[in-house]
């Protein structure tokens, strides 16, 4: 026989004892709204599968119009555009990141030629362009180590941001980490009359080993050295808040975190140290571990891919940046 003991008053079971109840009292939820989807592409006329990223294809411009509005109509407000620039393009200098007839430019004028009421977002950092790989200029000493230029590489990224706002982009969304770029280009775009150009900040950006797959789509990766003068310590939570006010005093209109799924913590912290829109970028190589271990047969994707986007909106994530935006939009 069992001891008898005093049965419990509180039993919070009762809260989660059919679908109906655990619906109506489910603290978060997703839906197409929160997901903003990120579109690779490129010159070719061809449409070019990413072997790092499988399901993920690097698109031509008239695929990247049509895969845009197939996203817009299942209820996917943005999407955030990611070029692949011919290497005999880039350059010490990066010009061609303000070249108003380059691949970007041309990309946000027929995406809202053809889908008006899309809110496009680019990317503004260099290292699409730089010959040398990095989200910045680069200098190398007598000895050939080399240092990522600060005040010189924000004004290559206000001349890039003037470039996508002239073309029609609605946010732009400097993802270099270079030191007061938020204020240098919302001075930029305001001096150019594009007072209701957004900027979505990058504004905790970690040196993060999960970003391997994307480098291999866009062959971003740095000729030499690494990025950790100026994307984040991952040890580091402290300055992320550091770097939220910073930003959030220089007239960013949302932030980010990135990656997502290991910096929860830090998506948290962001969310309440600002009331501004908050971002989180579920990055390639999050993107690629769920799929391989789904491929293997390890894990039920559906259910894997959205239990990781709902803790990311539990966390504090207001918008997330995902590869799964549209089959999760199906899921759901």
């Amino acid at each position: 026989m069992f001891d008898v003991h005093p049965l419990p008053m509180n039993r919070p079971r009762r809260n989660r004892r059919t679908p109906a109840i655990r619906s109506m009292i489910r603290e978060n939820s997703l839906s197409p709204a929160d997901f903003i989807l990120p579109l690779f592409f490129h010159e070719d006329a061809e449409d070019t599968p990413i072997a790092s990223m499988p399901g993920v294809t690097r698109w031509s411009l008239e695929s990247l119009v049509r895969e845009a509005g197939e996203a817009h109509a299942l209820g996917i407000p943005a999407i955030v555009l990611f070029p692949k620039i011919e290497e005999s393009l880039k350059t010490p200098f990066a010009e061609e990141a303000s070249n108003d007839l380059g691949l970007v430019p041309r990309a946000i004028r027929a995406l809202k030629a053809a889908h008006p009421k899309l809110c496009v977002i680019t990317d503004v950092a260099l290292d699409p362009y730089n010959s040398d790989g990095h989200d910045g200029i680069v200098q190398r000493n007598a000895h050939g180590e080399l240092s990522i230029l600060n005040d010189e590489t924000v004004e290559v990224l206000c001349q890039q941001a003037l470039c996508h706002a002239r073309a029609g982009a609605d946010i732009v969304a400097p993802s270099d980490m270079m030191d007061g770029r938020v204020a240098a280009i919302r001075e930029a775009l305001d001096g150019e009359d594009f007072t209701d150009v957004s900027i979505l900040c990058y504004t905790a950006k970690y040196a993060s080993a999960f970003y391997g797959p994307f480098r291999g789509a866009l062959d971003s990766a740095p000729k030499d050295g690494d990025k950790k003068t100026y994307q984040m310590d991952p040890a580091n939570a402290r300055e992320a808040v550091r770097e939220t006010l910073l930003d959030e005093a220089e007239g960013a209109d949302m932030l980010m975190v990135k990656p997502a799924g290991l910096y929860l913590d830090i998506i948290a912290k962001v969310r309440e140290t600002t009331t501004l829109p908050v971002a989180a970028y579920q990055v390639s190589g999050e993107y690629l571990m769920l799929k391989s271990a789904a491929a293997d047969g390890w894990l039920d994707e559906r259910a894997i891919v959205l239990e990781s986007l709902l803790a990311i909106k539990r966390a504090g994530a207001d918008m997330i940046l995902t590869y799964y935006a549209k089959q999760a939009c199906g899921w759901l």
